[in-house]
C-alpha cells in the first residue's frame, strides 16, 4: 500500500517535526518530553536500575497522582491568565469533611465521594463568583481561600487525625484486581496497555485519512509508522513493568483515574467550544469578549472545575494515607503550578496543554523520586526543584519577549536558512493586559 499524502518540500527535518505535531507548541512539548526521558535514564543509571523497577514506578504513580490531577485543573486556570493558591487547602478541607462523614455520620464510602465532589463544586463556585462577577483578581481570592479553608480544615477536624474506612482506600491505594488466569502477570494491566496501543493506531489512521480527505499536508507514511511503533513499544514496556510487580500489586486505581481525566480534559480543551473559549480568553480577553465569548462564565467554570479536581485529589490522598490530618495539602499548589509551567504553559496565559502539564508533573515527580533514591537531603532537593522551576519560567519569558524569537523557533529558523529556505516568523498569541482594557470589558 502506497502513501498518497503530500510530503513536505523541506525534506527529512520537517518530516521529523511532523512526528511531534509540526507546530512550535508541539516542538516545545517534545523538548519537555525529551527532558523527562533524559532525567529517567540518568537516574536509572545512577540508581543501578531502581528508577524503572516495578516497585518504584508503582510508588511514583501512588505518590504523585494527586499532584498530576491538580495540574490538569491548574493548566486551565493558568491558560486563562489566573492562578489558584487554594488547591492544597481545598483538598485538605474536603478530605476532613469526607473522613468525618464516614466516621461520625456513617455515610457509605461511595456517597462520601459524591459529597466530597459536591463540596468541592460549592467551594469552586464561591471562589469563581468573586473572580468572575465581582472582579477580584484570582490571586487575591485564592490566597484568601487558602487561609479560609485551611482554617476550616482545622475547625472541622479539631487539628487531629481522622481515620477512614478500609473500603475507602481503594481509590488511593487500590490496584487492578488479579483474575484467575494462568499468567505470571496482571492480565488487566496488560490489557490496558494493549487497548492504549490500539487507540494510538486507530487515532493515527483516522488522522491520516482526515488529512488525505481535506487535502492538507501530512507527514510521510514512514513517519507515522515510526511514531506508532515507538509509542506502542514504550506503552507496552511500561505496562509490563506494572503488570509484573510484586504479588498483589499492578497498575494503581489512582493511575486509572488520572488516565481517564487526562483523556477527558484533553478532549475538552482541544475538541469543544468551551475549550476553544478558554484559549481565546487567555490569549486576548478583549478580542474574545468583542467576539461574543462570555468570559465571566468561562472564568467561573474554570475556577469551579479547579476546586472539584482539588477535592478529588484530596480524597485520593486521604484514601492512600488511610487518614485525614491537619497538615494535608501543604505545598500542593506550588507543585501543581510548577508542573504546569515546566510543561510549557505561558506566564502571560493563552498557551498550555493538559499533556504538557502531565509531562511537567512527571519531570518533577521523577526528579524528586530520583534524588530520594540517591539519598539526597530534603534541603538540596528543594533547591534543585526551585532552580528547575525558575529555569523553565525563564525560558518561557525569554522566548515570548516581544521582538525576540523563541529558542526552538531560532534553532529551526537556522536550520531552514542552511537548507536554503526563507525564515518563517513564529506567531505567538498575544496576551491582553487587563489594566489597559475598559472596566466593563475586564469584568464582563
Amino acid at each position: 500500500m502506497t502513501d498518497t499524502t503530500p510530503t513536505s518540500k523541506r525534506g527529512g527535518f520537517s518530516d521529523i517535526r511532523k512526528m511531534f505535531g509540526g507546530s512550535s507548541s508541539s516542538a516545545r512539548q517534545f523538548g519537555i518530553l525529551a527532558s523527562l526521558i533524559v532525567i529517567i535514564l540518568f537516574f536509572q543509571l545512577m540508581t543501578n536500575g531502581l528508577t524503572l523497577s516495578s516497585v518504584n514506578l508503582i510508588n511514583v504513580v501512588n505518590q504523585y497522582s494527586y499532584i498530576l490531577i491538580l495540574a490538569i485543573g491548574m493548566v486551565m486556570v493558568i491558560i486563562m491568565g489566573h492562578i489558584d493558591l487554594s488547591v492544597g487547602s481545598v483538598a485538605a478541607f474536603v478530605g476532613i469533611v469526607v473522613a468525618k462523614s464516614m466516621i461520625d455520620w456513617h455515610l457509605p464510602w461511595y456517597l462520601a465521594i459524591v459529597l466530597g465532589l459536591v463540596v468541592g463544586a460549592l467551594v469552586g463556585a464561591w471562589q469563581g463568583f468573586w473572580v468572575a462577577f465581582v472582579g477580584v483578581p484570582a490571586f487575591i481570592v485564592t490566597l484568601a481561600g487558602m487561609l479560609i479553608f485551611r482554617g476550616l480544615n482545622q475547625v472541622v477536624g479539631q487539628s487531629t487525625t481522622t481515620p477512614v474506612p478500609i473500603e475507602f482506600g481503594v481509590i488511593g491505594a487500590g490496584y487492578l484486581p488479579e483474575l484467575p488466569l494462568p499468567f505470571d502477570f496482571n492480565f488487566l494491566t496488560m490489557l490496558l496497555g494493549v487497548l492504549s496501543v490500539a487507540w494510538i493506531v486507530y487515532y493515527e489512521i483516522r488522522l491520516r485519512r482526515r488529512q488525505h480527505k481535506t487535502g492538507s499536508e501530512a507527514a510521510p507514511l514512514w513517519v507515522s509508522i515510526t511514531k506508532v511503533v515507538v509509542l506502542s513499544a514504550a506503552i507496552l514496556f511500561v505496562a509490563w513493568l506494572f503488570a509484573t510487580g510484586r504479588a498483589g500489586t499492578s497498575f494503581p486505581i489512582s493511575g486509572i483515574i488520572l488516565v481517564v481525566l487526562v483523556g477527558l480534559y484533553s478532549f475538552i480543551t482541544n475538541r469543544t467550544v468551551f475549550g476553544r473559549h478558554i484559549y481565546a480568553v487567555g490569549g486576548n480577553r478583549l478580542a474574545a469578549t468583542l467576539s461574543g465569548v462570555k468570559d465571566r462564565w468561562i472564568d467561573f467554570f474554570v475556577m469551579m472545575n479547579m476546586s472539584v479536581l482539588a477535592a478529588l485529589a484530596g480524597m485520593i490522598f486521604v484514601a492512600r494515607s488511610t487518614a485525614s490530618g491537619p497538615q494535608d495539602g501543604n505545598g500542593w499548589e506550588l507543585d501543581a503550578i510548577s508542573a504546569v509551567f515546566i510543561g510549557g504553559a505561558a506566564v502571560s496565559g493563552g498557551i498550555g496543554t493538559v499533556i504538557g502539564a502531565i509531562i511537567g508533573g512527571l519531570v518533577m515527580a521523577f526528579l524528586n523520586n530520583g534524588l530520594q533514591l540517591l539519598g539526597t537531603g530534603a534541603d538540596l532537593v528543594s533547591i534543585i526543584r526551585g532552580l528547575v522551576l525558575l529555569g523553565a519560567v525563564a525560558v518561557d519569558v525569554l522566548s515570548k519577549r516581544r521582538g525576540g524569537p523563541s529558542i526552538i523557533g531560532f534553532l529551526m529558523s537556522r536550520r531552514r536558512k542552511t537548507d536554503g529556505f526563507p525564515d518563517i516568523p513564529e506567531v505567538v498569541p498575544s496576551s491582553s493586559n487587563e489594566s489597559s482594557q475598559p472596566a466593563d470589558l475586564r469584568r464582563r
